[in-house]
């Protein structure tokens, strides 16, 4: 164990399991915006119950993200701490921008939506949950600018070795930024249509004596997370295409990890199906191949050279030297873990792509054809957990892939640990985190199964009439 090696694996679990939950909320209020939409345009009340049911899990999931987020930012400035001088003056205006305008607005608008109901009309209270899916995305599209610049920097100048902003427009108008926000904002979406069919089969299963509007609600609910998952699925697939042809040129070592090409391929490039690589032979054995179709995936036709990881190694230890700040300079990103998280990535959202039409097709009649197939509401209900492993490869392929770098080709992530934190010191943190991160991941975990517990009808018509309804009530949960 080491101070790098520690600080890396402390950075890779706050982000990760954040990550967990910043696509959980913005994709569940997305969702939940449009279950509102359709009561007010349709006026049917079971609409207004989905709302105010699965509003409950998104308001959830907000919270513990909050929670997450500020312990992601607090492990910068002390593991991080030669990184934030670098890049403060570039890294510091889309955090600041996104705490200020669009967490306040976020924070401000769900306080309104859950406070209003049946205090204001209705298309006011459908503009509050708007505002707030507003606040979310334009959250995500400031920390996506900062992540952008770390993979393509852009707009700035280096000035008595720290990275200075020059172009606060040239941020927003970054390459990276476009491509990265369109997959990423798509995903969310599709995790939160996903979540809310997945808990809705699981209902149906574990409950045997719902009340026929509740069988209604769930199937409802289920339809419209099929109908989303469908559309959002293959915007995410075309997204993602777009993503990677952009990175065969921009980071194509990346590119190459994900497919483990070691050796520049000719004209027509196959495509490795699966494999297993040797980081220290630079051999990939055990690998099933589909001719051509590297070629048609990079460039969509037939033909095509895809460069490979020696090739670039070389390139970058030309331009940028075997050694920067006294530390040895290893281009090699982590192969086997890219190759397969791209995968696992990739099948997964194909899967969904499948598991909707399967269950678009199952459930065109009527709520009782779910009763009739149990096997479909299992697969269903398993589909809850699949877009927290796509997500997660996603991220992983993100942030792996532009190592040795934090900020891609300016500055390393050898030269951005903090110089005094100890190996003491990381190893406590790192448990301390470990251990509050699986006693957060309990808590939400606990919250949602007894949430669900709930019934849709009777939660429905609380603080219906002249009784006020305590929103932190012992039985709100």
């Amino acid at each position: 164990m080491n101070i790098v090696s520690l600080a890396r694996f402390q950075f890779a679990m706050t982000t990760i399991f954040h990550f967990f939950f910043v696509p959980f909320s913005i994709g569940m209020v997305f969702v939940v915006a449009i279950m509102e939409s359709m009561y007010v345009h349709t006026g049917k009340p079971e609409y207004k119950k989905m709302t105010k049911f699965w509003g409950n899990i998104f308001l959830l999931s907000f919270a513990v993200g909050v929670v997450t987020g500020l312990i992601q930012e607090f492990q910068f400035g002390m593991n991080w701490s030669d990184y934030s001088r670098f890049m403060g003056d570039i890294f510091g205006a889309p955090l600041a921008f996104e705490a200020l305008l669009s967490f306040f607005i976020e924070s401000t608008f769900i306080g309104l939506w859950v406070f209003t109901w049946n205090k204001v009309g209705k298309k006011l209270h459908l503009f509050f949950i708007w505002m707030v899916v507003f606040g979310t995305i334009t959250s995500a599209v400031w920390i996506l600018t900062a992540n952008s610049f770390m993979q393509h920097p852009v707009g700035y100048a280096v000035k008595n070795g720290r990275a200075v902003m020059v172009n606060f427009g040239a941020l927003l108008a970054n390459k990276q930024l476009m491509f990265e926000f369109g997959h990423v904002i798509v995903a969310t979406v599709l995790t939160g249509s996903t979540i809310i069919t997945g808990l809705a089969a699981f209902q149906l299963l574990k409950k045997h004596t719902l009340s026929d509007i509740n069988k209604k609600i769930y199937y409802k609910t289920i339809r419209l997370g099929l109908t989303l998952m469908l559309i959002l699925s293959l915007g995410t697939i075309a997204m993602g295409d777009v993503q990677m042809q952009y990175l065969v040129h921009e980071q194509p070592m990346k590119f190459a990890a994900t497919e483990a090409v070691y050796k520049t391929t000719g004209e027509r490039a196959p495509w490795t199906v699966i494999g297993f690589a040797n980081p220290k032979t630079h051999e990939v054995k055990g690998k099933i191949e589909i001719p051509d179709m590297l070629s048609i995936l990079s460039y969509h036709k037939p033909t095509g050279a895809v460069k490979g990881m020696e090739e670039v190694n070389a390139e970058m230890e030309k331009k940028y030297g075997t050694h920067i700040a006294g530390h040895k300079m290893d281009y090699y990103v982590p192969v086997n873990t890219l190759f397969w998280s791209f995968r696992f990535m990739a099948g997964f959202g194909a899967l969904m792509a499948l598991v909707s039409i399967v269950g678009l097709i199952m459930t065109r009649k009527n709520k009782e054809s779910l009763y009739k197939h149990r096997w479909c509401l299992w697969v269903l209900a398993l589909m809850t957990f699949t877009p927290f492993i796509a997500n997660t490869s996603g991220w992983l392929i993100t942030e792996l892939g532009r190592a040795p770098w934090t900020v891609y080709g300016l500055f390393t992530i050898a030269q951005s640990v903090s110089p005094n934190v100890s190996v003491a010191s990381l190893l406590t943190s790192n448990i301390v985190y470990f251990c509050l991160f699986t006693g957060l991941a309990i808590i939400l975990i606990s919250l949602i199964v007894r949430f669900l517990h709930n019934d849709p009808e009777e939660l429905a018509m609380q603080g219906q009439g002249n009784k006020e309804t305590d929103p932190f009530a012992k039985g709100a949960f």
